[in-house]
Formats: C-alpha cells, structure tokens, sequence
C-alpha cells in the first residue's frame, strides 16, 4: 500500500501576527520559508519517491510545496492544486487578530467559533471584497463558502480523498498532500476514524512533516512526525 504523508503550511504572515486567515491568500514569513526548506529535508532523509502531491490553491500551501521539493531536488514531481483543501472560511473573522476579537466578543464565543466542530463563524458579508466569488480561482464553483465550520471543511474535502487520493494509494502509489491546519485535520479525522470531540483536540504543527503507512482498508498501521 502507497505511504502518505501530509504537511502543514510553513509559518504565514498572519500566523506570526496571529490573525484569522482562512480563505485570505496570506504569504509565509520568513520563518515560514525556513520552515519549508526543512521539511523538505526531512521528507528527502525519508528516502520515499512521491509519485503524486497535492497542495491547496492558496500561496502559502504552493510555497510551501514548492520548497520542500526544492529542497529535495524534486521540482518535477506531479501535483493536483484543489481548492478542496483550503484552509477552513473563517467568514468575517478573517483577518481580524484572535486576541482582539477575544476581548470584543468574549473568550467563550471565539472559542465557540475557534474550537467548535459545526458551529460557523459569523458570515462573511457577500459584498466584502475578500469574498472568494471575486476571485478568478473559484469562479467554476457553484457556490463558494462565506464562513465554514470544521465540519462543512471536513464535507468539502472528503470528496477529493474519497475519488482521487484514495483511489491512487490503493494502487501502492505515495501520496505527499501539502494544505492546513484544518483541512488536514479532516483527514486525519477519517483516517483515525476520530469523534468530533477528539479531533477539537488535533493540533497539527507547521511544517512538520506527518508520515502514515496503511494497509489495504487505508486505515493507519503507524504514523508518526518525521
């Protein structure tokens, strides 16, 4: 069976100024950049050929995929870019700084909006310009989000697991899925077949890159961070 492993996004601008960012296409910081190099190094000591990748359709996934391999000297690698597995839409909580919104609104409902697993944020207004209908990479979709919970993220990125990836392990080809915090979640939620209460508790390090051998269910025999 194909080995996965996945990877968080290297550090972003808004990460280090600690900022809801969502669907907001945020560059890496400088860190972040690092970050991704050093992944890169660790996925190269692991000595596993990739023979498809996927990131998400925001920079700082690409970037990131982008420096990893760069470090691996793997550029050529294919890769499939889905906005499936963009962060989680923080609605109108994008790019407001968490602590702020903490002493505006109260601990207890911005963890309700942080932490819970079907409550969404407050919507993003249609007419703001950071909705994603503006953007000439959704314009294909039928609908685009203005404020998701984990769980409708879960929804969105489990087709793509479930007739693409899937599909391509099973036929003992490794997978490298570089995206975020949430959408990896999602699918770390499936693979450990996880409650929604467990996965609340997930949390998945930048750039830190998270190994799973399989076995022909695709349920998880090991794992473990490089």
């Amino acid at each position: 069976m194909g080995k996965l492993v996945i990877l968080r996004h290297g550090e972003s601008q808004w990460n280090l100024e600690n900022r809801f960012t969502g669907w907001v296409d945020v560059d890496l910081s400088t860190k972040g950049v690092e970050e991704a190099a050093s992944a890169g190094k660790k996925l190269r000591d692991l000595g596993v050929e990739f023979h498809h990748t996927y990131t998400s359709v925001l920079k700082r996934a690409i970037k990131t995929h982008f420096g990893a391999l760069d470090s691996m000297d793997r550029l050529w690698y294919p890769v499939t870019r889905s906005w499936r597995l963009n962060e989680r839409h923080y609605g109108a909580l994008q790019g407001l700084n968490k602590e702020e919104t903490a002493k505006k609104y109260g601990d207890a409902q911005v963890k309700i909006w942080r932490r819970s697993y079907d409550t969404p944020p407050p919507t993003l207004d249609p007419s703001s310009e950071l909705n994603p209908r503006h953007d000439l990479r959704y314009q294909s979709l039928p609908e685009v989000p203005l404020g998701e919970s984990l769980k409708i993220t879960i929804d969105r990125v489990m087709p793509l697991w479930n007739d693409d990836i899937a599909p391509r392990l099973k036929r003992n080809e490794n997978i490298l899925i570089v995206a975020h915090g949430n959408s990896l979640r999602g699918l770390v939620k499936h693979l450990k077949k996880m409650t929604p209460e467990e996965v609340l508790e997930l949390n998945i390090p930048t750039a830190s890159p998270w190994l799973f051998e399989l076995n022909s269910n695709l349920d998880p025999i090991e794992d473990r961070y490089l």
